[in-house]
Order: C-alpha cells, then sequence, then structure tokens
C-alpha cells in the first residue's frame, strides 16, 4: 500500500511544550479526510485535544479537502473524534484538570493496517526560559554538527 508513508509531525509541540505521557489513538476520518491524509494535506501545528461530554476530540487540525472529492467534501477544520481505551480516557481526562497540562497531537501516521492514527501526548508549557534553553541546545547540537563535518 503506497499510503503508508504519511507520518505528518507537530514540530513546534516539542518547543512549546514538556511532554509527559504519550498516546496512539485511532482517529474518526470520514471518506475524502482519510484521502487527504493520505496525500500528507494535513497540518496538526496549531491543533490540541479537548473533552467534549466525555469524549476526546482534536480540534483545529486542518486536513485540505480532497482535490477530487465532489460537494460531499468534508469541512477542513472540524472536531474529529478519537479512539482511545475507556481507562486511557479517564487518566487522560485527570490528568488535563490538573494545572496547566493539556493534549497535544504530536505526529500523525496510517498503519499497517490502513489506518490514520494519532500520537497525542499529555504535555505542560514551558515557560520562556525553557524555550531559550532549548533554542541553546538546538544551537549547540548544529554547531558540533558542523565541527564534525571539518
Amino acid at each position: 500500500m503506497s499510503g503508508n508513508n504519511v507520518n505528518i509531525k507537530n514540530k513546534k509541540a516539542y518547543f512549546e511544550y514538556h511532554i509527559l505521557d504519550k498516546y496512539t489513538a485511532g482517529i474518526k476520518l470520514l471518506g475524502t479526510e482519510i484521502k487527504s491524509v493520505r496525500e500528507s494535506k494535513v497540518n496538526i501545528s496549531d491543533a490540541f485535544c479537548a473533552f467534549i461530554d466525555g469524549q476526546l476530540y482534536v480540534r483545529n487540525m486542518h486536513i485540505a479537502e480532497y482535490s477530487h472529492g465532489s460537494f460531499y467534501n468534508h469541512e477542513s477544520k472540524r472536531d474529529r473524534a478519537l479512539l482511545l481505551q475507556k481507562k486511557e480516557l479517564k487518566k487522560l481526562l485527570q490528568r488535563t484538570k490538573e494545572k496547566g497540562l493539556t493534549i497535544i497531537p504530536l505526529y500523525m501516521f496510517i498503519s499497517e493496517r490502513g489506518f490514520a492514527k494519532i500520537e497525542i501526548g499529555l504535555a505542560q508549557g514551558k515557560k520562556e526560559f525553557d524555550k531559550r534553553d532549548s533554542i541553546k541546545e538546538r544551537d549547540a547540537k548544529v554547531e558540533l554538527g558542523r565541527a564534525r563535518k571539518f
């Protein structure tokens, strides 16, 4: 299957947040949405997850409209249900009630069986000085890489 090479990363997530825990969830998509996902026309950098009536949804995730879709095409930024086990949902619901914790999508991919999956992370927002430390670490890695080339 040609669609298995889909891997959409949220590069902003590791810069903006400390990732405390990771979960892999299924995602409920419409037919035209999965076709757009297979074409890698997805943006998860501004997305976040929220509980609505006890169900976890990913919000603000942009899946471009399918190019060959007719009037049945999907809405690009609609809320999409995430599929997790009940015990995982309970644990996440309890943890998000703690101060400063949120759930953000980290990575989206197509499983071997052809299903769209999303890796979500329980995250805590970084303070400004933490972000500066991240920039220093990244710059140090770049410098080290340049020094190794010579």
